[in-house]
């Protein structure tokens, strides 16, 4: 049956139903007292046979959000969230700004409550209908949003959902909202075919192949070219193309707080996440999509080099003060200007000076990472340090083609990570609580792949942990979660000692602000939705604990957690 031969669709169930048409594969729900005409609309479609996305219920707003990312990462698929009125629009809002800043194209929806107070299907029937109602219920997301609207009638839904999707997954990418009042999600549906061609189709940049062409004749002619890579490359064929041009040209790829990998680990070009060294060799600096490829309080490049910066928008305009030179902005997707960058150079080859700085840029780098790995090896003693822990944990997911995300968890230099989905780390936005579910969702999108979290205790607190766990078991989510645990905000106390070195902090016996002590027993949160879970203490726990919880994800399928004792 054709779905545009059903003309008595409510407004909910067409939009689900559009949903479905335009590529959705799953709506991430938290339902509320706004949901009947969505919750009415999965059931009347389903009794037509009417094809919907999954609608999986996600106890938590925050961790709905995450999914969805975690799913676009590993799919380049937007999906949908549906929350509850203001109040579960408030709960999307972090995952809203981790989305803008990270350009994931995430469809986000809320109802909004009812206008009428009688006479009409929908209207409100309870007093949070009352106690529910904003002025700009918008304005909770309305900095992260690309777009919103509220539907008016539902005639426009399939208008409604081809422009959102659109809108969001037009570069740069990011997030869109549409409210959805009860009474407009009640009414008959009477639009177009909800089945019919997307009306419109989202606006992709072409890369520039004249700034290119010059972008390769200036790397030809570079004493010293060097690329900042944060956001990773897109595509695993843009991740190999990086990888073979970085070693052909000798170019030095800096990850200064990667968010993605970019280049293997091991790669000899590989040059870590310092960028000291390399500004102050560098004449040409190319930065690919990066929100901030240095510190600026920190590092300067050459005032003679020629920084190209490069990305779906180059200069981060919805960022109000980043003031990174651009002496050269090339706008594109970094997948389209790492193959056309790649072309360009083909047609060339590299002169004595690439032969010149290939072996200081090797010997460098391999003497660094030299020193990380022994570092990290001398970890194992006493308390474990983190560098220690990641290394283990390194080795013991080696060849599994796995999948880890790391929230102040397993730092990247000890790792050996050599494909494109390998890493990635929390978004810049820094809305803590993103690695659990998030890997949740890359474990939804590809249930045979091995995906880890790893993260520090207090990220492990913000992700809602009772919601992931009860989210792992109810959908078979097998991920394996390493919780960091030092009992303390980390990054806040080195943010203090970077600021006051020597101030009254620095000297106190405890920082104030930083301590998350007592540890609550995490082994038993996980245990509560019948996941392995064992706590480790030393190096020789360790040892054990990492291949029985692999196992347990082999053989069991289940969800396994590692609550690790660390240094401070």
């Amino acid at each position: 049956m054709k779905i545009e031969a059903l003309t008595t669709l409510t407004a909910g169930g067409a939009l689900l139903a559009r949903l479905k048409a335009i590529g959705v594969d799953y709506i991430f729900a938290n339902s509320g007292t706004d949901f009947p005409p969505i919750i009415e609309g999965l059931a009347e479609a389903a009794a037509k046979s009417v094809p919907l996305p999954q609608a999986l219920v996600i106890p938590h707003e925050s961790a709905a959000m995450a999914m969805a990312h975690g799913y676009y990462l590993a799919t380049g698929r937007s999906q949908a969230v549906m929350a509850h009125t203001n109040v579960g629009l408030a709960n999307c809002s972090i995952g809203a700004i981790n989305a803008a800043v990270e350009n994931i194209p995430v469809l986000l929806f809320s109802g909004r409550t009812p206008t009428t107070e009688q006479g009409r299907l929908g209207s409100r029937t309870v007093p949070i209908g009352w106690g529910q109602e904003m002025r700009d219920q918008t304005a909770l997301v309305r900095e992260a949003a690309k777009w919103d609207y509220e539907l008016r009638f539902p005639e426009q839904v399939c208008d409604l959902v081809d422009r959102a999707h659109a809108i969001a997954n037009s570069s740069p990418k990011g997030p869109v909202y549409a409210a959805l009042p009860r009474e407009v999600l009640c009414e008959p549906f009477g639009g177009r075919g909800i089945d019919a061609p997307l009306t419109m189709q989202p606006a992709r940049i072409t890369v520039d192949t004249g700034l290119i062409a010059d972008l390769a004749a200036r790397i030809a002619d570079a004493r010293f070219p060097v690329i900042f890579a944060q956001h990773g490359t897109g595509s695993a064929e843009a991740f190999d193309a990086l990888s073979t041009l970085a070693s052909q040209w000798a170019i030095p790829v800096c990850q200064y707080w990667a968010v993605q990998l970019a280049l293997p680990t091991d790669h000899p070009m590989h040059a870590g996440g310092d960028p000291a060294w390399l500004l102050e060799q560098a004449d040409l600096v190319i930065v690919l999509d990066a929100l901030a490829p240095w510190s600026q309080q920190a590092h300067a490049p050459r005032p003679e080099a020629c920084i190209v910066q490069v990305g779906p928008d180059p200069l981060k305009a919805r960022i109000p003060v980043r003031n990174f030179r651009s002496d050269i902005s090339i706008a594109g997707e970094v997948p389209d200007a790492i193959l056309a960058l790649a072309r360009a150079l083909a047609t060339q080859s590299p002169g004595t000076r690439a032969d010149e700085r290939r072996s200081l840029i090797e010997a460098r780098n391999t003497a660094a990472r030299q020193a990380v790995l022994d570092r990290a090896r001398a970890g194992g003693d006493g308390v474990m340090s983190a560098d220690f822990v990641a290394l283990k944990v390194s080795e013991a997911i080696a060849g599994r083609n796995a999948v880890l995300l790391s929230e102040r968890g397993c730092p990247m230099p000890p790792m050996t990570l050599d494909h494109v989905h390998a890493w990635y780390q929390e978004p810049h936005a820094g809305g803590l609580g993103w690695s659990f579910p998030a890997a949740l969702g890359m474990q939804l999108a590809d249930r045979d792949r091995l995906v880890v979290a790893s993260m520090g205790d207090g990220s492990y607190m913000f992700s809602n942990p009772v919601v992931c766990h009860q989210i792992a078991e109810a959908l078979d989510l097998p991920v394996l979660v390493l919780v960091m645990n030092n009992a303390e905000w980390a990054a806040v106390r080195h943010s203090v000692l970077d600021i006051y070195p020597d101030g009254y902090a620095a000297k106190a016996n405890r920082m104030p602000l930083t301590g998350l002590s007592p540890s609550p027993d995490y082994v038993q949160v996980a245990r509560a939705s019948r996941a392995f879970a064992r706590q480790v203490a030393n190096a020789a726990d360790l040892a054990e604990a990492l291949p029985e919880a692999l196992d347990h994800i082999a053989s069991k399928r289940g969800l396994a957690l590692l609550d690790i004792t660390m240094r401070n």
